[in-house]
C-alpha cells in the first residue's frame, strides 16, 4: 500500500504545529523529520527537543530519518522522543555498530531502517536485510532538500526489492529526494511504497490535492 510521508523539511516552521495538522488532515500517512548533525552531512537540522514537541503536537506516525555520525549514540533517545520509525545509514557507523543499533531500536519497540546513499550499493543491506522493517534509498544526496531526481538509482531500487523478494521478506521501500507528481511513478514502478515528499507537499497551497497528486500518480502500482 503506498504510503505517503512529506518531509516536514520543507515546512513553515514558524506554524509548524499547523502545517503539520495541514497535511494529516490531506492524507499524509507519515511526517518524515531529517536530523542532521553538520558531519555525517553538510547541514544541521532539528534535534531531539524538537522531535519531543513534534511528538506533542501530533498523533501522526513519525519517521524520523538521523543522517547523523555514529548513530548508534542516539538511537535510544529518538526513541524515547517519540520516533515510530527509526532509520540510519549504513555508511555512518561500523557493522557491529548498525547491528546494535538496529537492536535497540527493536528493543525500544519502534520500526526499524537503513538508509543507502546515491552511490552505496544495494548489497550492502545484505547483513542486515532480515532485520529491518524499511530499507530507504536516497534519490539525491543527502543534506539539503528541493535536489533533483536522480533517476539513476532507480535500478538500485528495483534490486532492493528483488532482494527482498527472493528472501521472502516485506520491508517497506522508502525513497526520499526531488519526489512529485512527475517522478513518483517511476519510483513506484520500481519497487518503492513509501513516498517522501517536500516541496512537493509543503509547497503547494492546497496540501491536500498535492498528496492526492501522488497518489494518482502511482495508480497503477498501488
Amino acid at each position: 500500500m503506498l504510503k505517503i510521508s512529506p518531509s516536514i523539511l520543507a515546512a513553515d516552521f514558524t506554524s509548524l504545529r499547523s502545517e503539520m495538522a495541514d497535511v494529516v488532515r490531506g492524507g499524509a500517512d507519515w511526517l518524515h523529520i531529517d536530523v542532521m548533525d553538520g558531519l555525517f552531512v553538510p547541514n544541521i537540522s532539528i534535534g531531539l527537543p524538537v522531535l519531543e514537541s513534534i511528538r506533542k503536537a501530533t498523533d501522526a506516525f513519525l519517521d524520523v530519518h538521523l543522517m547523523i555520525d555514529r548513530p548508534r549514540r542516539y538511537v535510544q533517545a529518538f526513541c524515547d522522543a517519540g520516533a515510530d520509525l527509526l532509520t540510519f545509514h549504513v555508511e555512518a557507523a561500523q557493522p557491529q555498530d548498525i547491528t546494535e543499533a538496529i537492536a535497540q531500536v527493536k528493543r525500544a519497540g519502534k520500526k526499524v531502517g537503513l538508509v543507502l546513499k546515491p552511490r552505496t550499493p544495494a548489497e550492502c543491506l545484505l547483513p542486515w536485510l532480515d532485520t529491518l522493517d524499511l530499507v530507504l534509498v536516497m534519490t539525491v544526496e543527502p543534506g539539503f532538500g528541493a535536489q533533483k531526481f536522480m533517476e539513476d538509482q532507480l535500478p538500485k531500487l528495483r534490486l532492493v526489492r528483488r532482494m527482498a523478494d527472493r528472501a521472502g521478506l516485506h520491508p517497506d521501500i522508502e525513497v526520499d529526494g526531488g519526489i512529485t507528481a512527475v517522478t513518483a511513478p517511476l519510483v513506484a514502478e520500481a519497487g518503492a511504497n513509501v513516498l517522501v515528499a517536500g516541496s512537493a507537499v509543503f509547497g503547494k497551497p492546497d496540501r491536500a490535492a498535492a498528496i492526492a497528486a501522488l497518489r494518482n500518480a502511482c495508480a497503477a502500482f498501488a
